[in-house]
C-alpha cells in the first residue's frame, strides 16, 4: 500500500469508517461462525466450505488491512462550497458536446463516474481543479480530446 496522503472528503473517510467497522462486527463473525460450523463436520482435508470459508476470511482481513491503511493515510480535505473555483469536493455542472452533466470532484478512492463522482487524480478531475466557471477544459481522453465548458461550481 502506498505511504503517501491520499486527499478524501469528510463523506468519503466516513464511507472507509463504515465499511471497516462492518468488516470487523458483521463480515469477520459471519465467515468465523461459518468456519466453525464447518470444522465440526468433521475431516478438514475434504471439507470444502470450510476452505472456502478460510478463503473468505483471508480475503476479508486483506480488505480489513486495505481500509486501515486507506484511513491511516487520509487526508480529509475541507471542503468549501461556493466560489466558483473548482476544487476538492466541488459540485459542478459542465457542458460536453451540447450535453449537460454533473460531476462531484472526489478523493482517489471515492471515485464513481456511474455516481457523479470523479477523482480528483483522474484524467477529467485533474484538469477541472483550480478553474473556474465560465473556462473550458480540454482533457485528452482515450476517445480524443474532450471540450468541457464548467456552468457552474457548487
Amino acid at each position: 500500500m502506498n505511504k503517501h496522503k491520499h486527499e478524501v472528503t469528510p463523506e468519503g473517510f466516513k464511507k472507509l469508517e463504515e465499511e471497516l467497522k462492518k468488516l470487523k462486527t458483521v463480515d469477520r463473525p459471519a465467515i468465523v461462525k461459518r468456519m466453525a460450523e464447518a470444522r465440526e463436520l468433521g475431516d478438514l482435508s475434504e471439507n470444502a466450505d470450510y476452505h472456502d470459508a478460510r478463503e473468505q476470511l483471508a480475503f476479508l482481513e486483506g480488505r480489513i488491512q486495505e481500509v486501515e491503511a486507506m484511513i491511516k493515510n487520509a487526508q480529509v480535505v475541507n471542503v468549501k462550497t461556493g466560489g466558483d473555483t473548482v476544487q476538492m469536493g466541488s459540485k459542478i455542472d459542465l457542458t460536453v458536446a451540447g450535453k449537460k452533466i454533473n460531476f462531484e470532484i472526489v478523493g482517489v478512492n471515492e471515485g464513481d463516474p456511474t455516481q457523479g463522482k470523479i477523482s480528483s487524480e483522474s484524467p477529467v478531475g485533474s484538469s477541472l481543479i483550480g478553474r473556474r466557471k465560465g473556462e473550458v477544459v480540454e482533457v485528452k481522453t482515450p476517445g480524443g480530446i474532450v471540450k468541457y465548458k464548467i456552468e457552474a461550481v457548487k
